[in-house]
């Protein structure tokens, strides 16, 4: 599913660039409006008068410009640092924290100047040398769907395949990954799938693939030597929700044929803040998620402000059975965190 934006909105600084020219012909060229803006972080041209109208526009805009900053933020617990690539994603999925995170119009935004974005990322594997380095590029993105009219990640990967202490890891809903079988990335990159059971998909991730196809994806990926991840998130527990998660490892398993020999797996369950479940429900009124504060426990988070999480003895209920059919269907996987 490549993203084929409705508008693509060029920072004027990102002509500089040979991607930015290139990327303005080649949207010029299908027809796609375009237009132009001063800053990357303040695009007033996305149109929706609600907030619903808003979000949707912004999902259906491309905004092109140029990274200045330099430094990158932290990113526990999967990596030591972000890689900034990307911003949004063309998804929509209803319990999205990035509900919260940007704005009322969470357009798509991509990077042109990639060489000084990695340069930046030497800078940090040079700093902390002999220890090994590990980028995370996905924390407020999916990259994938403007690969193929990018490049950009397949360049990032060619880049860390040569970095003797960098490593790189990424996560996607999305399969259009033919471009990036054949990039020398020397097992520096490892290439995780967001994974979850068929209802869940169907109901709450609108505008991704469906399951079927993200397996075919991670196994295309897998036979091209890449570590492979699968990150199960968000693990909602409703009714049924042990049989359809085993049915879940089961079809995975069976997908992969038991074939990968470096599989991690990283579990997430399903919690939300009091801000995110009003803009939940300003975008998405008629939502099935399960948005009930009484049922949950509250918690206060890393970033000082609280979650509503599952309750102790249930959370601890999840963890057992996650960890009981990883092994059962994954034995030589390593589970990365349960949170």
């Amino acid at each position: 599913m490549v993203f084929e934006p409705k508008r693509v909105i060029f920072e004027q600084d990102a002509l500089k660039y040979p991607m930015g020219e290139t990327l303005l012909r080649f949207f010029r060229d299908k027809g796609i409006e375009t237009g132009f803006t001063a800053s990357h972080n303040r695009v007033t041209s996305i149109p929706g008068k609600t907030r619903a109208e808003g979000y949707f526009e912004g999902k259906r805009t491309l905004v092109v410009g140029v990274r200045r900053s330099k430094t990158f933020e932290t990113c526990k617990p999967s990596a030591h640092y972000q890689l900034p690539l990307a911003t949004s994603c063309p998804g929509k999925c209803e319990y999205c924290y990035l509900l919260t995170n940007l704005g009322k119009k969470p357009y798509i935004r991509i990077y042109v100047n990639t060489e000084e974005i990695l340069s930046a990322a030497r800078e940090y594997i040079e700093r902390r040398k002999p220890e090994i380095t590990v980028f995370e590029g996905a924390a407020t993105s999916d990259p994938i769907p403007t690969e193929p009219y990018t490049g950009i990640l397949g360049r990032v990967i060619e880049f860390f395949g040569g970095q003797e202490h960098g490593r790189f890891r990424f996560v996607t809903k999305f399969t259009d990954v033919d471009t990036l079988l054949e990039v020398p990335h020397n097992g520096h990159t490892r290439f995780r799938f967001s994974i979850n059971t068929g209802e869940v998909i169907k109901q709450f991730e609108h505008a991704t693939p469906p399951l079927g196809e993200r397996l075919a994806a991670a196994k295309k990926v897998a036979d091209a030597g890449y570590p492979l991840g699968f990150l199960v998130a968000p693990i909602i527990a409703a009714d049924g929700w042990q049989k359809s998660y085993r049915e879940l490892f089961e079809t995975a398993a069976s997908e992969l044929n038991g074939k990968v020999s470096d599989l991690t797996f990283e579990f997430i369950t399903h919690r939300f803040t009091k801000r995110a479940k009003g803009a939940i429900l300003e975008v998405f009124p008629n939502t099935r998620l399960d948005l009930d504060e009484e049922a949950r426990t509250f918690k206060f988070g890393q970033f000082g402000y609280g979650k509503y999480i599952y309750p102790k003895e249930l959370f601890a209920e999840i963890k057992t059975y996650f960890e009981g059919i990883a092994n059962d269907f994954f034995p030589d996987a390593k589970v990365k965190y349960f949170v």
